[in-house]
């Protein structure tokens, strides 16, 4: 805190210099995420490809945290309902076009995932067993 010397009427009441006094606008996002044609493609993707292997994971793990083994077992069907995350991202206009590309996402990486599992399974059963 200072006080400030007038040079009419004396000493001002001290001002916290650690306050700006000029308020300073919002700052607004970059080009990158204002402007960008394929922000929202690569940020929906990816966000599915995250989300079809983060939640079932995190999801079973909670599970088995609260319940016991075969109860989560029952439970984890229930995973599905997470799927109202996209839907509603496709529902509505302003979020559309990332919900599209976070459902390519997702269903890439489900198809990445199949192919695969299927070719060590292949694998496996031709060549080792």
């Amino acid at each position: 805190m200072v006080g400030v010397v007038s040079p009419g009427s004396g000493v001002l009441p001290p001002y916290d210099d650690s306050v700006d006094p000029i308020p300073q606008p919002e700052r607004q996002p970059d080009w990158w995420h204002r402007d960008h044609p394929t922000f929202t493609a690569l940020t929906g993707f990816f966000t599915g490809l995250v989300f079809v292997i983060l939640v079932p994971g995190l999801f079973a793990a909670i599970l088995n945290w609260v319940f016991e083994y075969h109860t989560a077992e029952d439970l984890f069907p229930l995973v599905l309902v997470t799927l109202v995350v996209p839907i509603g991202l496709l529902a509505s206009r302003r979020s559309r076009r990332f919900g599209v590309y976070m459902v390519i996402g997702m269903v890439t990486t489900l198809l990445v995932v199949a192919g695969v599992s299927a070719l060590v399974l292949w694998y496996l059963f031709q060549f080792q067993g």
